[in-house]
């Protein structure tokens, strides 16, 4: 009996404990459930760096350290020499129409300024054909103003170009009955066309027109006497043209929000357009519908005679080149054997990423905190900024009629001889994304649709998201680029980030990695690309390294300047302090100054200028215990307090109807 009553207690005891146990998990699912609805991806976010942001020191400081021996280059586009201000007898108007994205907006209208100048021509306010009220922009906005700040650009060119908003109302008749000649100018047109063919018509019908497709009208490299156009078209890119208020209120917002968990960000600008992808032959990085995408583009460009090469390409071959971008899953792991912990902050910017979602995921994997500007930026916010706009079509989607039963039965007479086969079983339903964009054409007919209006409309939004994109890439603490110097000779987004930062912080980190180098590496390590040896790893850093400093300057100046200037603005817009060490003047086979050639600033601007001494070396080297090992930088540090850990797990709220394939 005794032995009975001690088995009683024990069962009453281990029941007592399961109840307890139940009440304690039911309290705490009760809690956590309150906490799981109030979730959010910026909330998490913002919660994550809450414990870092009291810190005082950054974790791998030396990540976010200025360039050194760049600290001396300061931004200087005052002309030189006699510089005289406009004459009002100009030798006419002149009118232009651009084509393009938001790169190429950019270049030519640097180009259209520095062409007045050279003409002593009246410049009109070009038209930007993708915000034109076609693509049912607000209307508030012309196609100019949609962008730009109409009333800053016209007075800061004011001692440079005499600049109006329209033609003189004698002149506008003619104009829209075609009278006047136009021009549809090269990027590599010279100064002696314009002097020689253009100055002659211009002054004998008062105005011209320009129709500019390649992403800009006037050559880059211009003879060593020009050297104040090119200064002209810095004073055009980098102060003249500045984003409409609204544009640039909501970028330095984005820019004080990344910066409010107290950490530097690293912006990354993945370079994946399907024109771009087309025109270098990449299809074959990519899979199923979107290789046909490129391709289709590709037969396109060579039907027009963009492209002289043959449809169907070795991509590989041309990544080994360095002819493709880095796809998003290389750049994380770049970044990575860097020693950038996964808690980085990695702002993505580029309005169009080719591929969408599905490409982004190994480097989500690799960085949580990946954020683009709708994680930074309510949707009213984002709405707001474009304006008042006509109301498209809630649901343009249409079914395919359903068959009448007479049309079921003629098709059951014209079947074939019997006996005939069982009928197919019933048609499951056409989802609507089947049916829109890509998948509504690509499977079913070889032509590719004319743009719907929702498309249209989307190009222009695209402008602006780009200009936002371009407001955070520039104050960035690092910028990586996916695809630059692609060899194409037209404007890409990340070269002219990389100008402006050249211009105006000289210092500040921005990679200019070697694709043709980086392909190597990584078939070096191509089984083995997440543990790869320490010596791979070391040369990763190396060559990034160098690519932040003066071999990356010169490469950049090699490959990018001659296609737009303002992508290398050096040595014409910048000068260098005295008191720093004057690098070797280096100069290319044509003679030109690719590196060390800037003047030495005026004594006004070196008052308080000081520049640190160059570092001994030792600083620079990687650190054993901070990034001797690929593999060590993939797994956090555990902190001395458990309290002071934080979430390096964030996943990101997104919208559950998101197509990975849009």
């Amino acid at each position: 009996m005794a032995f009975k009553s001690k088995i009683k207690w024990v069962a009453l005891f281990v029941l007592v404990l399961s109840f307890a146990s139940l009440l304690r998990h039911l309290s705490i699912a009760k809690y956590s459930t309150v906490d799981l609805v109030q979730y959010s991806a910026l909330t998490a976010f913002h919660n994550d760096f809450d414990t870092l942001s009291g810190r005082q020191n950054i974790p791998n400081k030396k990540l976010w350290e200025p360039v050194k021996p760049l600290q001396s280059l300061q931004p200087y586009v005052n002309p030189r020499s006699n510089y005289p201000v406009p004459n009002e007898q100009s030798s006419g108007f002149i009118y232009a129409k651009i084509f393009g994205g938001f790169s190429k907006i950019r270049s030519t209208i640097c180009d259209l300024v520095t062409i007045s100048r050279l003409l002593n021509a009246t410049l009109v306010i070009p038209d930007i054909q993708e915000s034109t009220r076609s693509k049912g922009i607000s209307h508030r906005f012309k196609s100019f103003t949609y962008l730009y700040d109409e009333e800053q650009f016209i007075a800061s060119l004011k001692n440079d170009i005499i600049i109006v908003k329209s033609l003189p109302d004698n002149l506008k008749a003619a104009r829209k009955r075609n009278e006047y000649p136009s021009f549809r100018p090269k990027n590599s047109a010279s100064p002696k066309f314009y002097i020689k063919e253009v100055l002659p018509k211009l002054k004998k019908a008062k105005v011209i027109g320009l129709v500019i497709a390649d992403g800009g009208c006037l050559q880059s490299i211009l003879p060593p006497g020009m050297a104040e156009l090119q200064r002209l078209r810095c004073r055009v890119a980098f102060h003249a043209l500045q984003f409409r208020p609204e544009i640039q209120i909501l970028g330095h917002r984005m820019v004080e929000r990344l910066r409010a968990w107290g950490q530097p960000f690293l912006a990354f600008h993945p370079g994946l357009l399907r024109e771009t992808l087309a025109y270098h032959g990449c299809a074959e990085l990519f899979q199923d519908v979107h290789t046909e995408l490129i391709q289709y583009r590709r037969a396109q460009m060579i039907k027009r005679g963009i492209v002289h090469e043959e449809l169907s390409i070795d991509s590989h071959l041309r990544r080994e080149n360095g002819s493709c971008p880095l796809m998003p899953e290389e750049v994380g792991i770049l970044l990575r054997a860097m020693g950038y912990p996964p808690k980085t902050i990695v702002y993505l910017a580029g309005s169009e990423t080719f591929g969408g979602q599905r490409v982004l995921v190994p480097l989500r994997a690799m960085f949580p905190n990946l954020v683009d500007r709708t994680s930074l930026c309510s949707n009213r916010e984002l709405l707001d900024i474009l304006g008042p706009e006509t109301p498209l079509p809630l649901n343009p989607f249409q079914p395919p009629p359903a068959k009448s039963e007479a049309q079921l039965k003629e098709e059951w007479k014209k079947a074939g001889p019997r006996p005939r086969p069982l009928p197919p079983p019933p048609g499951r339903p056409i989802y609507q994304h089947e049916k829109e964009g890509w998948y509504g054409w690509i499977t079913e007919t070889a032509t590719e649709p004319d743009l719907s209006a929702v498309d249209l409309r989307m190009q222009a939004h695209r402008l602006i998201w780009d200009a936002l994109d371009y407001i955070v890439s520039v104050e960035a603490d690092t910028f990586f680029p996916g695809f630059n110097n692609d060899g194409s000779g037209w404007p890409d987004f990340s070269s002219l980030v990389m100008g402006h930062r050249l211009y105006e912080t000289a210092s500040s980190r921005t990679y200019r990695p070697d694709r043709k180098v980086v392909a190597e590496l990584f078939n070096m390590t191509r089984d083995n690309v997440y543990h790869p040896k320490h010596n791979w790893t070391l040369s990763v850093q190396e060559h990034l390294k160098k690519s932040l400093g003066e071999e990356g300057l010169i490469r950049q100046s090699l490959l990018s300047k001659p296609g737009v200037f303002i992508s290398h603005p050096l040595p014409e817009c910048s000068c260098r302090i005295s008191s720093a060490e004057v690098p070797v003047h280096v100069k290319g086979n044509d003679g030109r100054s690719v590196h060390g050639g800037e003047e030495e600033c005026p004594k006004w601007m070196q008052h308080g200028q000081e520049v640190p001494l160059e570092s001994t070396g030792e600083e620079d080297k990687v650190e054993d215990n901070e990034l001797s090992e690929y593999g060590s930088t993939l797994v956090e540090q555990p902190e001395s307090n458990d309290s002071d850990r934080t979430n390096t797990s964030l996943v990101f709220d997104q919208d559950d109807e998101m197509d990975p394939n849009d």
